[in-house]
């Protein structure tokens, strides 16, 4: 009775290790897939964000102390704007090429990060794309809202009554900007939590 009692008791802890195991399996399948939404979106997005970019450009006139001037603008004619493209594809190849990794980690049913080191790196990218879509959607927005402000104590007007076209190209890309590093942030705090709950 009593090794009956102790395979019994052993038969429980075997079913308890596995429910466990599925348990922690499930959970990081459901991690992965919110990695892989995160990575999509943040693909969009920048995709968005340069497209709207490159597509910004318009001809138009304004009136200064009643003369009519030709003024012409073109997303390559700012430093800020070409930055802002530039990080944009950037981000975009970078959550392109983890989306691809973990997707085909994922149908392979392998974990997506196969190591602590592994996931250091990714964090420290996710950072790094982060700030430099923020760094870039912020030099951008002071660019733009400096046409729509002109210059004091200038006769300089608001370029983007006239270039308007122009304008909102720039203001989409801007804000599709700021989204994907706000989703690049939320990948970080993602990559924090696997790291704080996997031993090394």
């Amino acid at each position: 009775m009593m090794m009956n009692g102790h395979k019994a008791d052993q038969t429980v802890e075997a079913m308890n290790g596995a429910a466990g195991k599925e348990v922690i399996i499930n959970r990081r399948r459901n991690e992965v897939v919110v990695q892989l939404l995160l990575r999509f979106v943040c693909l969009v997005a920048s995709v968005v964000a340069f497209s709207f970019m490159v597509t910004a450009g318009q001809n138009s006139a304004v009136s200064i102390y009643g003369f009519q001037l030709d003024v012409s603008s073109k997303w390559s004619h700012s430093y800020a704007f070409e930055y802002l493209f530039g990080v944009s594809v950037a981000a975009a190849a970078y959550s392109l090429l983890q989306l691809l990794i973990s997707g085909t980690r994922l149908l392979r049913k392998v974990p997506a990060v196969p190591s602590r080191s592994h996931a250091w790196l990714i964090f420290a990218l996710d950072q790094v794309f982060a700030y430099a879509m923020l760094s870039a959607g912020s030099a951008a927005a002071s660019v733009t809202n400096l046409n729509r402000t002109g210059i004091k104590h200038t006769p300089l007007p608001n370029f983007c009554k006239a270039l308007y076209r122009f304008c909102d190209h720039i203001a989409v890309s801007i804000a599709f900007t700021f989204f994907s590093s706000l989703l690049l942030a939320a990948s970080v705090i993602q990559d924090v939590i696997w790291l704080t709950n996997t031993k090394s």
